[in-house]
C-alpha cells in the first residue's frame, strides 16, 4: 500500500457530469449532453491540472430507486477507457466501482488494461454499494457486501502484484491462473476505499492506499482522518474531502484560503464541483479555477 500524491502537495479532482445523472446533484443542461460533451469536459480537467477525473458505478437501478436516482449511470470501465484516448495528464478514477457485484478477477482484469491504455493513469476506487434491491437483481448477498469488499480487494490486490495471483478466499480463491496485460503502476492501479461509515474508515486504514468519503463521517471530517491516520500507522495514505460546490464569484485568494484549510487536518486531495448553466460555462469555471485558484492551494503564506 503507497500513496501517490508527492508529500505536502495539496492536489484537486471532479467526479464527472453528465455520466451519472441523479437528481441530487444532477444539472439541468446534462440531460442533452452526450460523449462529446463529457470528452470536452474531461479534456477541460486535463488542461487545467486536475488529479483526476472520476466516474461512478450502478449496473440497473431498481424501481422506485429510479425516481431519485434516475437511470442514467454509464458504465465505470467504458467511459474511463474512452476518457483515457482523449486525455494526457489526468488519472482517471472510478468513484467508486462497487467490487461485490462481479468477480475480482473481472475487476483486475480491468483496471489492469485501464492503467496499460492510460499509460499508468488509473486509480481503483471501491465500495460496498448500497442499493439492496440492486444487489438482490444481481444475485449477490446485500448483507454480506462488506465481507464480499474487503475480500475482493485482497484478490484484485494480489492480482495486481502477481501475474498468477494466488489467494485462499472464502467465496473467490484463486490459483493457477494468469492475468495479462500487466499494470504500468508499480503494483497495480492504486486503490482508494470510499465510504464516510466506521467500517469504511476501518477499511480504508487497512487495505487502502486512499480515502473517499461519501457524505460527512459521523465522527466528523477531522476526527476522521485522525482514526484513520492512527489506524494507519507511518505508512502514507491519500486521504481525501468533498468540498462541496465552489463559489467562483469569490476572489482566487479566498477560495484557496478556504480549500487550504482541509490540507491542515491532513487532507491531501480536494474533490470540487462547480455549478453552471451550460456544458460552456461548466469548462469555464474549470479553467478558471485551474488558472487562478490552483496555484495559491499550496501557497503557505
Amino acid at each position: 500500500m503507497a500513496a501517490i500524491i508527492p508529500p505536502g502537495r495539496l492536489v484537486y479532482g471532479i467526479q464527472l457530469p453528465v455520466q451519472s445523472q441523479s437528481t441530487r446533484y444532477a444539472q439541468a443542461w446534462e440531460a442533452a449532453c452526450g460523449i462529446d460533451e463529457l470528452a470536452t469536459i474531461a479534456r477541460a480537467c486535463d488542461a487545467a491540472g486536475f488529479f483526476y477525473v472520476a466516474v461512478c458505478d450502478h449496473v440497473a437501478i431498481p424501481r422506485p430507486h429510479d425516481e431519485v436516482m434516475s437511470t442514467t449511470w454509464w458504465d465505470t470501465l467504458t467511459t474511463l477507457g474512452y476518457l483515457a484516448a482523449v486525455t494526457e495528464r489526468t488519472r482517471l478514477l472510478s468513484h467508486v466501482y462497487v467490487l461485490p457485484y462481479r468477480h475480482p478477477l473481472m475487476t483486475a482484469k480491468g483496471f489492469l488494461t485501464l492503467d496499460t491504455v492510460s499509460k499508468g493513469r488509473a486509480i481503483l476506487g471501491v465500495g460496498a454499494g448500497h442499493v439492496r434491491e440492486e444487489f438482490e437483481l444481481l444475485g449477490v448477498d446485500f448483507d454480506r457486501r462488506g465481507q464480499l469488499l474487503d475480500e475482493a480487494i485482497d484478490v484484485v490486490r494480489a492480482a495486481f502484484t502477481d501475474e498468477y495471483p494466488l489467494h485462499d478466499a472464502e467465496t473467490w480463491p484463486v490459483r493457477d491462473a494468469g492475468l495479462r496485460p500487466r499494470p504500468v503502476q508499480p503494483g497495480g492501479p492504486p486503490i482508494w476505499v470510499g465510504g464516510s461509515s466506521r467500517a469504511a474508515l476501518r477499511r480504508a486504514a487497512d487495505r487502502g492506499d486512499g480515502w473517499l468519503p461519501q457524505g460527512p463521517p459521523e465522527m466528523g471530517m477531522k476526527a476522521a482522518v485522525q482514526f484513520i491516520r492512527d489506524r494507519r500507522g507511518d505508512v502514507p495514505i491519500d486521504i481525501g474531502v468533498n468540498t462541496g460546490p465552489i463559489d467562483m464569484s469569490r476572489s482566487p485568494e479566498e477560495i484557496a484560503a478556504g480549500l487550504r484549510r482541509f490540507a491542515s487536518i491532513g487532507v491531501n486531495q480536494l474533490q470540487v464541483m462547480f455549478r453552471a448553466s451550460s456544458v460552456g460555462e461548466y469548462c469555464e469555471l474549470i479553467e478558471a479555477f485551474g488558472r487562478e485558484v490552483a496555484p495559491l492551494l499550496n501557497d503557505q503564506e
